[in-house]
């Protein structure tokens, strides 16, 4: 008898743990994407989100229902966006870029709603995180951290005679602010003339590259600048045809043009990124205690275009960069990957 009841609360227990399986394998998660602004690096970022995403749902047989929206660095939207999402009773969201993780952090603090945020390039200096290893509240995410100090190796391996380095950016952009102090005390060492041009939005941004170009700047300095980013294919014919350098933070601005991007694969940090969003929505992880992923930034992609405008030859340059990072790779314009 002790038996027969056994086997039937065996089998009792299994049936239950398939229909618990089952129902698990057919939730639909509710996830709301916001996006800082249409550039290359961002949507990149969104596109291997979407891929994976995809990838785990037929994985796991479950469903990511993503809501995905771009304020195009208008605070007022951005917070309307937010908004929405919590209204919308999301189980997720996604903020890409600094400022967006910023305004998620501090509307999510009542409600609890689980943030992922991805390309924060300094999340503790940002105090959107306690630390790095345990983020301790309800978001944690992906850094596209920026070696500084790499990317300007490059530009005297390239030209050990420069002497005048332009630093070109958006002093609003939280990406830009540690950098950007980093070059100037690395360069100020060096004894390199440093000379800071910056630009809120694209007329902006024309205006600094037309005054660095009659400043007879060695080469151009900008991190992983989102507002530069967005303009870069309309001033790096400027820096080209007056065969100054463009060394920038990411591979998107070489697609765009600039002669340069240094720092992490794009499309890696977006799969990551949608990795950590699995890992909360089905998984059970909890954002607190999920670090921050973090990356490589050894990769310098050179565009080959705008290499031999400046009169630089490809691979003399690739060579001479070579010991400085952990892989050159080359690319030529284009307005997306």
């Amino acid at each position: 008898m002790k038996k027969l009841t056994a086997l039937l609360l065996a089998l009792m227990m299994g049936l239950t743990l398939t229909a618990f399986a089952s129902a698990e394998a057919g939730t639909t998660y509710k996830v709301g994407i916001c996006n800082f602004v249409d550039d290359a690096s961002l949507n990149q970022i969104i596109a291997n989100i979407r891929e994976r995403l995809n990838e785990i749902a037929a994985e796991k047989g479950v469903v990511f229902d993503i809501a995905e929206d771009n304020c195009n660095l208008d605070s007022s939207i951005m917070q309307q966006i937010i908004a929405n999402f919590i209204s919308d009773e999301v189980d997720l969201m996604v903020g890409v870029a600094t400022p967006v993780a910023m305004t998620m952090q501090g509307m999510t603090e009542d409600n609890g709603i689980p943030v992922v945020f991805a390309a924060v390039s300094d999340p503790l200096g940002a105090g959107v995180v306690a630390s790095l290893e345990a983020p301790g509240a309800n978001i944690t995410g992906t850094s596209d951290y920026l070696d500084t100090a790499a990317v300007l190796n490059l530009i005297f391996a390239a030209n050990p005679e420069a002497k005048k380095v332009a630093l070109l950016y958006n002093p609003s952009e939280d990406s830009s602010t540690a950098p950007i102090a980093e070059a100037k005390e690395i360069l100020g060492a060096k004894g390199i003339e440093v000379k800071e041009y910056t630009g809120a939005n694209a007329s902006e941004i024309m205006i600094a590259a037309d005054a660095i170009v009659a400043d007879g700047m060695d080469a151009v300095f900008t991190p992983t600048d989102n507002t530069i980013m967005s303009a870069e294919l309309s001033i790096y014919e400027k820096f080209a045809e007056a065969k100054i350098p463009h060394y920038t933070g990411a591979d998107s601005f070489a697609l765009n043009g600039a002669f340069l991007g240094y720092g992490v694969d794009y499309a890696n940090l977006g799969r990551e990124t949608a990795n950590m969003i699995a890992q909360i929505l089905v998984d059970g992880a909890d954002p607190a205690t999920t670090p921050v992923r973090t990356f490589d930034n050894g990769t310098a992609t050179v565009n080959t275009e705008t290499c031999e405008a400046i009169g630089f030859n490809y691979e003399e340059i690739a060579a001479a960069f070579a010991p400085y990072c952990t892989k050159v790779q080359s690319i030529t314009t284009a307005e997306s990957f």
